[in-house]
């Protein structure tokens, strides 16, 4: 991957977010989202070999659009800042847990996996399963080799009281407030530059594994 390309044209989305630009620069994006694909095909050879739940997907049709949804934002900016994709069994982690790239220049870059904005009936799944199995979710959050990357869940998306049908002194209310259920790990732009970069983030994939496949049984 030509990360140093990716990263120089994304940092001139950033500071020219408008067609008119864009359009001028179009074989520069074309030629990195051809080289973020390299990457991503590259990146599903080492998930496979641990997940094959992800066998059957064509990784090079992954990868996020770059134009930004204006129609409900204030923000009216056409373009994202980043690139990214999405890795689970049916495509892009629709209502299902999975694993997510994003590479963004300025250190902002991060691997991401879980299960994100569940639906109602998803949702209520997966607490249920942690209120009758929380020792296998609790054993997947303290293990060694997920610790080492993670501190825990995101807590960017969570109910601050109980949530219904659960007692505000449950044991396990913290981890039930979550309305999303992910982990992320972010990386320097130096650390995506080093060429071993994709073997990293396989590596701390595999403990993000864990975490989808309970999620996975819970939701079923």
């Amino acid at each position: 991957m030509n990360s140093p390309l990716i990263f120089k044209f994304l940092k001139g989305v950033a500071k020219n977010n408008n067609r008119e630009w864009f359009e001028k620069n179009k074989p520069v994006y074309l030629e990195a989202k051809a080289s973020f694909e390299d990457f991503l095909a590259e990146f599903h050879k080492e998930l496979t070999k641990f997940d094959e739940s992800l066998s059957g997907l064509n990784p090079r049709k992954l990868g996020f659009r770059i134009y930004r949804d204006v129609r409900f934002s204030k923000d009216k900016r056409p373009y994202k800042t980043n690139m990214g994709a999405g890795f689970s069994p049916n495509g892009k982690m629709e209502q299902e847990p999975g694993y997510y790239i994003h590479l963004e220049p300025g250190n902002k870059n991060m691997i991401a996996g879980g299960m994100y904005m569940p639906s109602p009936e998803n949702l209520s799944k997966i607490r249920q399963e942690i209120d009758y199995n929380a020792t296998k979710f609790l054993k997947i959050l303290n293990g060694k080799g997920f610790k080492k990357y993670f501190k825990g869940l995101s807590d960017w998306d969570r109910l601050k009281t109980a949530p219904k049908g659960y007692p505000k002194d449950h044991p396990q209310i913290e981890l039930l407030k979550n309305k999303s259920f992910t982990v992320s790990h972010t990386f320097t732009d130096k650390e995506v530059n080093d060429e071993n970069f994709v073997k990293k983030v396989a590596a701390i994939c595999k403990g993000i594994k864990h975490l989808n496949d309970y999620l996975r049984e819970a939701v079923a």
